[in-house]
């Protein structure tokens, strides 16, 4: 299953990227980790015990002494290959009470004097051609575009980077790294955190929110990456266990299922999260400095707004979407929806209205500068005869509106002029659609991907109806052959 996608700008990622190596503190932190999932397990097992003594101990089944039900008086026998009980380990020695050694046999092993004759130790003629080889394999040149891919297959998630080269549609994996948990959210950032937090330029990360309660930002410029850059959010296992669902300032405490990178202010990340808060977190000091507790469901969804730096969107499964300046939460504008929110998009060329998706299938687009609860909405869309669980507006070209449903189609809709009417309707065969995204270097680019596993990238220029009606006169005189999704 796909549940989520992102673009990566041209230019942000490392011509070259890094290999993962441990620094001490990371060391100490995995040790930290580790230590305290031991003991976690340790935990449980004993409370797994008393409940066993629980039951050994009940006077009604002590009779028939279960503890020792399963005993073979013959378990410490072991037989030899004719039957009868062994007494060595066929090499002349005596055969280990617990069976025989891995080292038993050794006439298999080699000795080196020395290490330049050791194949495992010295560089073999070739390898450094294979390593030439493997660097250019895994160079990421700037006109190359990036697709963020958070997948789930056998209960294993993870984020694909994914090269796509227009030239030839062929999109592969470059690299990937896993999740401890189902992806519902990624986002992707420029701003430097972690390891090269204060170094100059640009960086390249993708922030995902999962089923965990906090939020993990990985560096793409990093092959083999075994742990994120930077944790939002609490890692104290017992204090989660204790506060699930419950209301916290400083963390959340349950799933994060939406996300928004502030492309004014870029150290500021918002979430929002099954716990019913959305959160505001400063990037540069990882640590959430404000939280906001106006829904009284699940927060779906939240975006910023995309030229007034401290206004935010946010919609959940109380059926409400809020408008409000995070700098003054508790002045917030309300609509009403008819059903749970699916997502929220601010209108990027009339920024005074937005779109908001919900799962009975219908998308309205509403007028901020009408704030009164239940007014402002221009028109409302029935979209699809399922949830809308995908929806993008184009970039560049003004009125092309894309929905995705669990339907199992995409449709393309022009909104002009407060008019909506559909161009085309397709099934990308992805299953249920649950992302769909416009690249933002070139537009006309649709990646789409759903509940089949499988992410397709539709190259919108070359469709006839889209050309005819959104195109130009130079674009509707020059026909051209449609690509496969």
């Amino acid at each position: 299953m796909i549940s989520a996608l992102a673009w990566v700008r041209k230019g942000a990622a490392a011509e070259k990227p890094r290999r993962y190596e441990v620094s001490e503190e990371e060391y100490a932190q995995l040790k930290r980790t580790a230590a305290a999932e031991i003991e976690d397990a340790k935990e449980e097992i004993r409370e797994r015990a008393k409940e066993d003594d629980a039951i050994l101990n009940d006077p009604a089944l002590k009779e028939f002494d279960l503890e020792h039900y399963d005993d073979d008086e013959y378990e410490d026998v072991v037989e030899g290959p004719d039957g009868d009980e062994a007494s060595d380990d066929g090499n002349g020695g005596p055969l280990a009470r617990d069976g025989p050694h891995i080292f038993s046999n050794i006439k298999g092993l080699s000795f080196h004097g020395v290490d330049e004759e050791d194949p495992y130790l010295t560089r073999q003629e070739g390898e450094e051609e294979e390593d030439e080889e493997e660097a250019a394999e895994e160079q990421v040149l700037p006109t190359d575009n990036l697709l963020l891919v958070a997948k789930t297959e056998d209960d294993i998630s993870n984020i694909e980077v994914c090269v796509f080269e227009g030239d030839s549609d062929n999109m592969f994996v470059h690299h990937d790294f896993m999740l401890p948990a189902f992806p519902l959210a990624v986002e992707w950032l420029d701003f430097r955190v972690g390891r090269r937090a204060g170094q100059e330029g640009g960086g390249n990360y993708v922030a995902v929110g999962t089923f965990e309660p906090r939020i993990e930002i990985w560096d793409l410029d990093t092959l083999d990456a075994t742990y994120p850059d930077v944790v939002l959010g609490s890692t104290d296992k017992k204090a989660l266990r204790k506060a699930r669902g419950k209301r916290r300032k400083e963390f959340h405490t349950d799933a994060v299922m939406g996300l928004s990178w502030n492309r004014n202010v870029r150290n500021l990340l918002a979430s929002s999260s099954a716990d019913k808060t959305a959160k505001l977190w400063d990037l540069a000091a990882a640590t959430c400095v404000q939280s906001y507790d106006h829904h009284t469901d699940k927060v779906q969804a939240v975006q910023w707004h995309p030229t007034e730096a401290s206004v935010m969107l946010t919609g959940g499964f109380d059926r409400r979407v809020a408008a409000l300046d995070s700098r003054a939460p508790a002045a917030v504008s309300w609509w009403s929806v008819d059903a749970d929110v699916e997502s929220v998009m601010w209108d990027i060329h009339s920024p005074s209205h937005f779109y908001v998706a919900t799962e009975s299938g219908s998308v309205r687009y509403v007028d901020i500068r009408n704030a009164t609860d239940g007014a402002g909405v221009v028109y409302t869309l029935a979209a699809h005869d399922e949830a809308v669980s995908a929806m993008d507006l184009h970039p560049a070209v003004r009125g092309m509106l894309v929905t995705g449903s669990a339907d199992e189609t995409v449709k393309v809709w022009d909104v002009r002029d407060g008019k909506p009417s559909l161009v085309l309707s397709r099934n990308p065969d992805v299953g249920s659609v649950f992302a769909a995204r416009f690249c933002p270097d070139e537009p006309m680019l649709l990646a789409v991907g759903g509940s089949n596993g499988e992410s397709r990238v539709w190259d919108m220029s070359t469709n006839a109806s889209i050309r005819s009606i959104f195109g130009d006169d130079s674009v509707k005189a020059n026909p051209v052959r449609e690509k496969p999704m």
